[in-house]
């Protein structure tokens, strides 16, 4: 009797060979797992302390094994960066290529029809302006504590293959959020559009996802209809759902702890007072009060 078994598209005889098969597998199943927990600890560490800050004798000692046993795996630090962005980037690329295939037939953008729809052609324009916007929101969302590491060091946009993956995915993203044909105008308000998405998510990233996705819709939207109805709308700002001069609201005078924590961030990773009021929405001196006394300086 010929006595062996089918595994997958391989025979394995039970004799001689299969002894070697499980010897084998057990080799690759060790290597995996600590291929992934050098990732895993990789992740925690740059966090922590920033790319830069982190050596990989640190990531060897907190895996459990040599210096020399990480590098057989990553043979560098921007290595191990690299594939911890791979996910990402490969996310990011899926969805520009749903997006340009939204087409005429796609759905339009979040809750009804997306802003500027008018003209020949112009539906199959904004389905695809949309699809590019929330593809690109939900690859930031699913990898926001990735994307957290920017704030820390600007790790994931240190030179090399991945930076050059991700920006030509932006330049990409920009040009389908601009559409055909567009003029200055709308090539930055696609910029503002497409830089909306990172920013709120890295801030919050902690934040309920369903609601942060909302909040940074809305913002967007906001954007492309005050973009739009600008011309049509009054010198109040009633097209926009702003209040105009006279009505203009003022800025919020407090911060939540999240928003606390991220300006904190912010002013340590060297984001003046300015740039952290204008990204929270609050007053410098709303930040001012907020930052170390040592270091509370523009």
């Amino acid at each position: 009797m010929d006595n062996r078994r089918t595994a997958g598209s391989e025979t394995i005889y039970e004799t001689r060979i299969a002894p070697v098969a499980s010897h084998n597998e057990s080799i690759i199943e060790t290597a995996s797992d600590t291929r992934k927990r050098i990732l895993r600890v990789s992740t925690e560490l740059f966090a922590v302390h920033g790319f830069h800050e982190t050596s990989l004798r640190e990531i060897a000692e907190r895996v459990g094994v040599s210096k020399p046993a990480v590098l057989y795996h990553f043979p560098g630090k921007a290595d191990i960066l690299g594939a911890l962005v791979e996910p990402m980037l490969r996310d990011l690329a899926d969805a520009l290529a749903r997006a340009t295939t939204a087409g005429p037939s796609g759905s339009a953008g979040p809750a009804g029809p997306a802003p500027g729809g008018s003209g020949p052609g112009a539906d199959g324009t904004d389905r695809v302006r949309w699809a590019v916007i929330e593809g690109v929101l939900d690859v930031w969302l699913n990898h926001r504590h990735l994307l957290r590491l920017n704030l820390q060091d600007t790790g994931p946009a240190t030179p090399g293959p991945g930076f050059a993956r991700l920006r030509d995915a932006m330049l990409r993203a920009n040009s389908l959020v601009a559409g055909a044909d567009p003029g200055f105008e709308q090539r930055v308000r696609a910029a503002q559009a497409i830089a909306m998405l990172s920013d709120p998510v890295v801030l919050f990233a902690d934040a309920p996802v369903p609601e942060l996705r909302a909040a940074v819709l809305d913002g967007v939207r906001r954007l492309l209809d005050g973009a739009t109805g600008s011309a049509t709308g009054s010198a109040t700002g009633s097209a926009t759902g702003r209040p105009g001069p006279g009505g203009r609201r003022g800025r919020p005078v407090t911060m939540t702890p999240a928003m606390v924590e991220a300006a904190r961030r912010m002013h340590a990773a060297g984001s003046g007072a300015t740039a952290i009021a204008a990204a929270l929405g609050v007053s410098r001196a709303t930040v001012y009060r907020h930052l170390p006394p040592e270091e509370d300086t523009d």
